[in-house]
């Protein structure tokens, strides 16, 4: 028998798809790159621990703790 389709996460859940404009200067896509770089490193200072934690138990156990898993979403 077929399992029925699992319903659609909620919005707050969903991976989000990011477009990126292909008309920007090289000086504005050095200034987005800058800011991922600063908010990566604030994240690191706050969450580093726990992101540490979270890539060892998916490396542990593939197919757990992926984008949209609710299982494996750490609690931070």
């Amino acid at each position: 028998m077929n399992a029925p389709p699992e319903p659609p996460l909620p919005a707050h859940l969903r991976p989000l798809a990011v477009d990126i404009p292909r008309h920007w200067t090289p000086e504005q896509a050095l200034a987005v790159f800058d800011m991922i770089s600063e908010l990566r490193d604030a994240i690191w200072i706050v969450y580093g621990c726990h992101v540490q934690d979270a890539l060892r138990r998916q490396r542990t156990n593939p197919g757990l703790g992926t984008i949209g898993d609710p299982i494996g979403e750490a609690e931070f």
